[in-house]
This record gives structure tokens, C-alpha cells and sequence, in this order.
């Protein structure tokens, strides 16, 4: 693997940079951060301001990024970061007195767009990302249509066009998501992954 690769890979090169106050340093992490930092606020982007969040979470972690010890996987301030991020968004839609069940939604599917990100964009520990797609590979068929016709549509279309396009019912292809995700879960926490450490 290339050195520009391993950079692509994970932005933690950068932290004795950033220890050391690199404006330079912090300048290049977020070229590369901030793609995948707004990609996982999609699902809040009718609720919040997500310009606002990102800019606030980018603020946050260059206050931390200097302090920050890193816990030996791939892009740790990168994850601290889309934390961050998700986290300041579900206290927005609290201060906006949004139901908890629909919170909890949007926080579900926050997690699992970072699925659907490009590896380039995510910047993602490449064995989790193996992992993950062993799992996905490994669902029952109709669970693994409706999650993977999700995932490669990217929020482009809303589910009853989805479940239209591969011949389910609109119900059924909402069982099938849950059904689906479900299962990710259970698989990748059988391997001693949880999704939430991991994708956050």
C-alpha cells in the first residue's frame, strides 16, 4: 500500500500534527474528514442545520484534537468527530421537542448510512469494512434486496419506489430493512464488532 493510500485510509497520521497545533495539519484533516462527517448527518437534514453542525463539530474537535489519544483502530478522531456531530443533531431535535421514536429513527438511519459510504469518503478501517460486507453478503435473500437496494440508492428515492423496483410491497420492504439490519447487527457482534463503537 502507497503512502498516499495509507493517508486515505486513516487521518490519524495527522494527530502528532494536530498535538503540536498544526493549522496546516487540521487544514488537510478536514479536506478529508468533513465529506464523511456531513454524509452521516443526511438522515437529520430536514430537522437541524447541518451546515451549523458540522461547522460547530469542526470547532469541538480542533479544541480536542490536540488532547486526543487515539484507541488504536483506524480514524479515531474521525469517529469522535461523526459522534459528535450525530450527537449535537439529536439535541437539536430534543430542543425542538421532536418525539423520542422518531428520534431514535433518524438515529438508526444516521448509522446506517455510514454503510453506504465510499471507502474513500468513510475512510474507513478496511477489516471492518471486509467485515461488514461478509455479513451483508451473508443475510437471508429478501432481507438482503430491500437493505442493499437502500444502501446503493443512497436516500435518492423513498422506500415505496424502492420496494416498487425489486417487486415488494412497501410494508414488506420495511419489515425486510429491519429484518435486515437486525441480522448486520447480531453478525458483526458475533465477530465481536459493535456497530454503534464502530460506525460512530
Amino acid at each position: 500500500m502507497t503512502a498516499n493510500e495509507t493517508e486515505a485510509l486513516d487521518l490519524d497520521h495527522l494527530l502528532p500534527a494536530l498535538a503540536a497545533g498544526d493549522v496546516d495539519a487540521f487544514a488537510r484533516w478536514v479536506r478529508r474528514a468533513e465529506p464523511a462527517i456531513r454524509s452521516g448527518l443526511r438522515s437529520f437534514a430536514a430537522w437541524v442545520d447541518v451546515e451549523g453542525v458540522v461547522q460547530e463539530t469542526l470547532l469541538r474537535i480542533w479544541q480536542v484534537g490536540p488532547r486526543f489519544v487515539p484507541d488504536g483502530r483506524a480514524n479515531g478522531l474521525l469517529r469522535l468527530a461523526m459522534r459528535t456531530a450525530r450527537n449535537q443533531a439529536i439535541s437539536q431535535l430534543r430542543r425542538r421537542h421532536i418525539e423520542p421514536m422518531e428520534i431514535d429513527a433518524l438515529d438508526r438511519e444516521a448509522l446506517e448510512q455510514h454503510l453506504s459510504v465510499p471507502a474513500q469518503e468513510l475512510a474507513a478501517d478496511p477489516a471492518l469494512r471486509r467485515r461488514i460486507e461478509d455479513c451483508l453478503r451473508g443475510l437471508p435473500r429478501q432481507p438482503g434486496r430491500a437493505l442493499r437496494a437502500r444502501l446503493v440508492d443512497d436516500g435518492g428515492q423513498d422506500d415505496a419506489t424502492l420496494a416498487s423496483g425489486i417487486g415488494m410491497r412497501p410494508n414488506t420492504f420495511l419489515q425486510n430493512i429491519t429484518r435486515a439490519r437486525r441480522l448486520l447487527i447480531e453478525c458483526l457482534r458475533r465477530h465481536g464488532i459493535d456497530l454503534e463503537t464502530e460506525l460512530t
